[in-house]
């Protein structure tokens, strides 16, 4: 049985979603050294978003591999990784995944983050509500999981996986 694509072939991707305050564009490799910048200053945060460790002990160099892959996947449409640039794209705020999701009921699973010294100003709520406004009018989903958000990810993680 022929696995679903994770969106229809002829659907078009969103290339950007900008608000007053933030843009949301494909991350890429050239992102690298202002990604790593928002990543390594948000350790702490970042390790809440999916549990466990990373982006401890992440390099310079690791990060490219992982822009590499992120950018692979949003070409050839099996995930959709969005950075998060200020709007004179001169710094990175933080990034959005888009993935598809094996978990009975949904069709994608959405994870996302913002620079650790901008949470008490409230820029993550706003760009989680930015996303799903987004998700809800201009993607194909029907079902979209925010996991450590609308449920917590231990009990995301212990949800049944539909049949493949």
């Amino acid at each position: 049985m022929p696995i679903s694509p994770f969106v229809p072939p002829d659907f078009v991707i969103p290339e950007t979603l900008e608000t007053a305050e933030f843009r949301l564009r494909m991350l890429r490799v050239h992102d690298v050294v202002k990604d790593y910048d928002a990543v390594m200053s948000s350790v702490a945060h970042c390790k809440t978003v999916w549990g466990g460790e990373w982006p401890e002990g992440l390099t310079l160099e690791q990060n490219l591999i992982d822009l590499g892959w992120h950018q692979k996947e949003f070409q050839i449409r099996r995930s959709f990784a969005y950075t998060v640039v200020d709007l004179n794209e001169t710094e990175v705020l933080g990034c959005v995944y888009i993935l598809p999701t094996h978990k009975c009921g949904f069709d994608a699973e959405v994870y996302l983050w913002a620079r650790q010294r901008e949470l008490a100003g409230g820029l993550e709520e706003r760009l989680a509500a930015a996303v799903r406004a987004w998700l809800m009018t201009h993607w194909p989903f029907q079902a979209v999981a925010y996991p450590g958000r609308d449920l917590p990810l231990a009990a995301w993680q212990a949800m049944p996986e539909a049949p493949r």
